[in-house]
């Protein structure tokens, strides 16, 4: 089973900046695409970004694009995403997990997630 485990999350200013990690686990297909995925209270969740297996093709979602970078080592089996210009609208917790097409093959379960609170 593939499991991951989140951190980085905090609270901070508009405007601020916040790097998040996400370490994987147990059993990995070495193919997968991974990506962060985030929920707010009483919001589904949306896919944040995601990057594929030799970390040269990365996709985000526009509320992001242009705020957010999305990085990988897979030697640390370590996801990363760099957060800029955080907004009070990406308050949310963050998680990581296969993304794309790769997500609907995803035999493992959530992590705990971090917590991003932006507020002044």
């Amino acid at each position: 089973q593939l499991q991951f485990a989140e951190s980085g999350g905090g609270l901070v200013q508009p405007g601020g900046s916040l790097r998040l990690s996400c370490v994987a686990s147990g059993f990995s297909f070495e193919h997968d695409a991974i990506g962060w995925f985030r929920q707010a209270p009483g919001k589904e969740r949306e896919e944040v970004s995601c990057i594929n297996y030799s970390g040269g093709t990365s996709s985000y979602a526009r509320s992001v694009k242009g705020r957010f970078t999305i990085s990988r080592d897979n030697a640390k089996k370590t996801i990363n995403l760099q957060m800029t210009n955080l907004k009070p609208e990406d308050t949310a917790v963050y998680r990581c997990a296969p993304c794309g097409s790769s997500f609907y093959s995803w035999r493992g379960s959530w992590g705990q997630g971090t917590q991003v609170v932006v507020s002044p």
